[in-house]
């Protein structure tokens, strides 16, 4: 089995994954920097345990992280609770892109696991992979596997913690898909507001890289994070892959460390 985790700037994502790519179960941590090692471990350890499984059954770990100072203690808590050394995508590895960033290094570990991911379940097709998680990206990908780079933006998470903590009177409210725009109290209006207006920025990132970079040929839209959800009758992606990260995880470890 596969331990696959997504270390965000919020959340770790994990994963557990068999040999034939299905997702056993998922699970989310807070990612806060100064946790130690032993305290990383002994969570994986337990819910690893109290979803059925056995962690010595866990063959292969891998991770990508855009919080470098939390992936020495996950490093640390693989080896001392699992005796594996964690794979880490990063611009290092091979990852059978092009990359075309003028600083490849600069691409998050995220956005490469995706890219892999997309590549591989749609080969041959010109894509944009959306990501909703902290923060929304966007990457463009070539059918010939050139990744021209992207667009980020704040989350929608983000937009709305922001909202609250920088007005007096607005209230915390949940991030749902109203339905309607036209909102009947300040929750609602709030509601509205960043939903469509999230969907809007989308649409015109979206219409601008298909210009720029496909020459106004549609690409192929892929939605993942944890909000694409939010946004699967909006008419705005071809699919929604929830676990695109996980896939491109496990692919990289395949692409690196083929198993005889």
């Amino acid at each position: 089995m596969y331990l696959l985790l997504d270390v965000g700037n919020s959340q770790i994502y994990g994963g557990l994954m068999n040999e034939n790519g299905e997702i056993l179960f998922r699970f989310r941590k807070a990612s806060k920097t100064g946790a130690s090692s032993d305290e990383i471990g002994l969570f994986l350890r337990a819910v690893i345990r109290e979803n059925g499984f056995e962690y010595k059954e866990i063959k292969q770990i891998a991770l990508c992280s855009v919080v470098p100072e939390v992936v020495h203690s996950i490093g640390s808590a693989c080896v001392k609770y699992f005796d594996i050394h964690p794979f880490a995508v990063n611009n290092d590895v091979k990852t059978g892109l092009n990359n075309k960033y003028a600083n490849p290094k600069e691409v998050g570990a995220d956005r490469i696991a995706n890219a892999i991911a997309g590549t591989k379940l749609y080969p041959n097709k010109n894509l944009i992979i959306v990501d909703l998680g902290t923060a929304t990206t966007f990457c463009a990908i070539t059918k010939t596997r050139d990744y021209l780079g992207g667009a980020i933006l704040s989350g929608l998470r983000l937009n709305m913690e922001s909202l609250v903590s920088k007005t007096s009177k607005l209230p915390s409210f949940e991030v749902i898909a109203p339905k309607n725009i036209m909102g009947n109290s300040t929750i609602e209006s709030l509601q509205s507001g960043l939903y469509y207006g999230h969907l809007g920025a989308m649409r015109e990132i979206i219409g601008k890289m298909t210009y720029e970079c496909f020459e106004g040929q549609k690409p192929f839209i892929i939605g993942t994070g944890g909000f694409s959800s939010l946004f699967k009758d909006a008419e705005i992606f071809d699919t929604i892959e929830p676990d695109l990260v996980f896939m491109g995880l496990k692919t990289a470890i395949e692409i690196n460390q083929p198993i005889a």
